[in-house]
C-alpha cells in the first residue's frame, strides 16, 4: 500500500465529526444525569474533562495525518442537507489550514480552562450544570470551525450564542448576571440578522453555501457584471455579523457586561474562542472581501477605531476583569484591522497568541479573585506578589506578552499586523499610527493593572462581603487569609505562560506559510513586505519602544509617585468622567433604543409602533376578512338556480377566453 492510500485509509477510519461529538457526549451525560443521579463533583469533573481531552488528542492526531497527507484540504461530506433545483448544501466538515489552527486553539486552550474550572468552581452550586454548559459550548464552537459550509457554520454560530447566554447568566439569581446574559444574546441577534442576509445574497448570486465551491469562486466572481457591488453587499453583511460576535463598534457593548459570568467563562468564551468567531468568519470569507475594497476599508476602519476606543476605556477601569474585557475588545480590533488590510494570516496568528496570553490573564485574575474571597476591585488589592507568587509571575508573563515586548508571543503577532498595515497602500500609514498609539495604551493599562494588584501596600476593602451577590468566595479564606490557588488551577496557568513566552517565537514564520494556501489576496502584500529592506527593523523598534514607554509611564504613576493619577483626575475631571463612564454609550443606547421599546410611558414608539402599526394591521386584516366573507358567502346560498347561473356565467367566460386565444 502506498503513502496516499495509507493516509486515505487513516482519514476514513478517523472521521472529523467525532471531534465535536465527544464534548457533546460529556454535556449530555452531566446535563441529563448530573442532578437525577446526584453525581458527585469528582464524577462530574471526570466526565467533563475526559471528553474534551479525547477531543484535543484526536485533533492532534488529525493534525498529524493532515500534514502527512501533504496538507490537502479534507472535505468530509456526509449527505445532502438542502437539495433543490437551484441549491445543494451538504452536511459535512472541512479540515484545512485555517480550520486546523482554530481547532487546536479551541480544543487545547479549552481543555486547560476546563482543568482550571475544576478548582475554581469547586465550592459553587450547580456544578454539574456549569460543566454541562461548558462542554456544550465546546461542541458548538467545534462545529463552527469545522463546518464545510456557511449554513453549518451558522448552526455553530447560533449555538455558541446560546451556550454563552447560559454561561454568562450562570448565577441566575443575580439580576446583573441575568441581564448581562440577555444583553449578549439580544445584541448578537443584530449581527446574526445581517449574517443571514449575507448568506441569502450568496445563495441568490452564487447558488451555493459550501466552501468547496466558494474557495474556487474567483472565476465566478470575474464573470459577474457588477461583481464589486454584489461582493460589497455580501461583505458588508458578513462584516456586521462579525461585529456582533467579535464585539466591534457599535455592537461591542455586550462583552464588558459578560464579565458577570464565572471567570473561567470569561477566559474560554470572551477571550480565547467565541469572540474570535467573527475574525474566523471574516478570514474564511476573504474571497468576498478581496473583491470589495469598500468593505475592506470599512473593516479596517472599524477595527482601528475599536482598538483605540476600547483601550482608552481600559485605562480608567478598576474592576480587574473589566480591564481585561476592554483589552479583549481592543485586541479584537487589532485582528479586525488586520483582516481589513488583507493581512488575514497575521490576524489568525494574533488570534492564536491572544488566546494564549489573554486566557492566561483572565485565569490569573481568577486566581487573584479566588485568593481574595471574591474581590475584583483593584483599589482594594496591592502588595500581593509575596502572598501569591505563582499567580504574580504568570500574570507578569501575560502582561509582557500583551504589551508586545520581545521575545514574548504578543510581540511577534502584533508586530506582523503593524508591519503589514504599514505596507497596505492608501490609508495604511493612518491605520499603523492608530495601531502604535493603541499599543502604547495597551502596555500602560496592563502594567497599571499589574502594579495596582501586586505592588505597593496592601489595601483591604472596608466591607467583608464584597457585594458580588453570588457564592464566589471559593472557600472560607477572606482578606485576612490570602493564599495561593491550588495546583489544579495553577498548572494550566504555567502551561499557558509557557505558550505566551515561546508560542509566537516558535511559529511566527511557519504560520504565515501554513495559511498561504487559504488566503490568496494577502500574498502580494506579504511579498512586498518581505522585500522592503530595513524599514521593518525601524518600525519594529518603534513598536518595542512604545511598549516600553507604556511600562515606564505606568511605573511612574503607580509605583514611583502614586499621587499623580489623583492629580490628573482633579485637573481634567470632565474628560476623566467621560472615559470612566465608557463615553456613556450604554446610556445612549438605553435612552434611544431600549427604553422606547420597553417603557409604556414613551408614547412615540409605543403608540406609533405597537398601537398604530401592529394593532392597526391586525385589526385591519380582521375587518377586511369579515367584509370579504360577508360578500363571498352569498355565493353559497343553497339556491340551485343561483348555482346554475354562476355555472353558466363561468362557461361563457371560459368559452370566450378560448375563442380569444384562437384568434391570436
Amino acid at each position: 500500500m502506498g503513502l496516499t492510500e495509507f493516509i486515505a485509509d487513516k482519514f476514513r477510519d478517523h472521521p472529523l465529526w467525532l471531534i465535536p461529538m465527544l464534548p457533546l457526549i460529556g454535556a449530555a451525560i452531566n446535563g441529563l444525569f448530573g442532578r437525577a443521579l446526584k453525581l458527585s463533583n469528582n464524577v462530574v469533573s471526570a466526565i467533563a474533562l475526559f471528553f474534551p481531552f479525547l477531543s484535543f488528542c484526536y485533533a492532534l492526531w488529525m493534525a498529524h495525518l493532515f500534514f502527512a497527507g501533504n496538507s490537502a484540504p479534507i472535505y468530509e461530506l456526509h449527505r445532502p442537507w438542502i437539495h433543490t433545483s437551484d441549491l445543494n448544501v451538504y452536511f459535512g466538515f472541512l479540515l484545512d489550514q485555517l480550520s486546523l489552527v482554530m481547532l487546536l486553539v479551541v480544543t487545547g486552550v479549552g481543555f486547560l480552562i476546563h482543568i482550571y474550572s475544576v478548582g475554581y468552581m469547586a465550592h459553587e452550586g450547580g456544578y454539574y450544570r456549569f460543566f454541562s454548559y461548558l462542554n456544550l459550548f465546546m461542541f458548538f464552537m467545534l462545529v463552527l470551525v469545522l463546518a464545510s459550509s456557511y449554513l453549518l457554520l451558522f448552526v455553530g454560530w447560533e449555538g455558541v450564542g446560546l451556550a454563552s447566554y447560559l454561561l454568562i447568566g450562570f448565577y441566575f439569581t443575580k439580576d446583573s448576571a441575568a441581564q448581562a446574559g440577555k444583553k449578549a444574546f439580544i445584541v448578537n441577534r443584530i449581527g446574526d440578522f445581517a449574517f443571514l442576509v449575507g448568506m441569502f445574497l450568496i445563495v441568490q448570486n452564487f447558488g451555493t453555501l459550501d466552501y468547496s465551491s466558494i474557495l474556487g469562486m474567483n472565476g465566478l466572481v470575474e464573470k459577474l457584471t457588477d461583481k464589486e457591488g454584489i461582493c460589497t453587499a455580501i461583505a458588508i453583511c458578513l462584516m456586521i455579523g462579525a461585529c456582533g460576535k467579535s464585539a466591534q463598534i457599535p455592537l461591542y457593548v455586550w462583552l464588558p457586561d459578560a464579565m458577570e459570568g464565572p471567570t473561567p467563562v470569561s477566559a474560554l468564551i470572551h477571550a480565547a474562542t467565541m469572540v474570535t468567531a467573527g475574525i474566523y468568519m471574516t478570514a474564511r470569507s476573504s474571497v468576498f472581501f478581496n473583491h470589495a475594497p469598500v468593505a475592506q476599508t470599512a473593516v479596517a476602519t472599524i477595527g482601528a477605531l475599536t482598538a483605540i476606543f476600547a483601550a482608552s476605556i481600559g485605562i480608567t477601569q478598576f474592576d480587574i476583569k473589566r480591564v481585561l474585557a476592554y483589552s479583549t475588545i481592543s485586541q479584537l480590533g487589532y485582528m479586525f484591522m488586520a483582516c481589513g488590510v488583507t493581512a488575514y494570516s497575521a490576524a489568525i496568528f494574533h488570534l492564536m497568541t491572544h488566546a494564549f496570553f489573554k486566557a492566561l490573564l483572565f485565569l490569573s485574575a481568577g486566581s487573584v479573585i479566588h485568593a481574595l474571597g471574591g474581590e475584583q476591585d483593584m483599589r482594594h488589592m496591592g502588595g500581593l506578589r509575596k502572598l501569591i507568587p505563582w499567580t504574580f509571575w504568570v500574570m507578569m508573563i501575560g502582561t509582557i506578552a500583551i504589551a508586545g515586548i520581545p521575545p514574548f508571543a504578543g510581540f511577534w503577532s502584533k508586530d506582523e499586523i503593524l508591519w503589514r498595515t504599514w505596507n497596505y497602500g492608501a490609508g495604511g500609514k493612518f491605520f499603523w499610527f492608530i495601531g502604535i498609539v493603541t499599543a502604547f495604551m495597551t502596555s500602560f493599562y496592563m502594567f497599571r493593572m499589574l502594579f495596582m494588584t501586586f505592588f505597593g501596600e496592601r489595601r483591604e476593602a472596608a466591607h467583608a462581603n464584597h457585594g458580588h451577590g453570588h457564592d464566589d468566595s471559593h472557600g472560607d479564606h477572606g482578606l485576612g487569609g490570602v493564599h495561593e490557588s491550588p495546583w489544579i488551577m495553577l498548572a494550566p496557568l504555567v502551561v499557558l505562560a509557557a505558550l505566551s513566552v515561546f508560542g509566537g517565537w516558535m511559529w511566527h514564520t511557519d504560520i504565515q506559510h501554513l495559511l498561504d494556501p487559504v488566503f490568496e489576496a494577502g500574498r502580494a502584500t506579504a511579498a512586498a513586505t518581505e522585500s522592503a529592506g530595513n524599514m521593518e527593523m525601524y518600525l519594529t523598534g518603534v513598536s518595542v519602544l512604545v511598549g516600553l514607554a507604556g511600562l515606564g509611564l505606568a511605573y511612574l504613576l503607580y509605583i514611583k509617585d502614586a499621587a499623580i493619577p489623583a492629580t490628573i483626575v482633579a485637573r481634567f475631571p470632565r474628560f476623566y468622567n467621560l472615559v470612566y463612564n465608557k463615553y456613556f454609550v450604554d446610556e445612549v443606547y438605553m435612552s434611544t433604543m431600549v427604553d422606547p421599546l420597553v417603557d409604556g410611558s414613551t408614547d412615540l414608539l409605543w403608540k406609533g409602533v405597537d398601537q398604530e402599526v401592529i394593532d392597526g394591521g391586525v385589526n385591519g386584516a380582521g375587518w377586511s376578512a369579515l367584509r370579504i366573507a360577508n360578500y363571498v358567502r352569498r355565493w353559497q346560498s343553497g339556491n340551485i338556480r343561483s348555482y346554475g347561473a354562476w355555472v353558466a356565467l363561468g362557461a361563457v367566460m371560459v368559452i370566450g377566453y378560448m375563442i380569444w386565444m384562437g384568434t391570436q
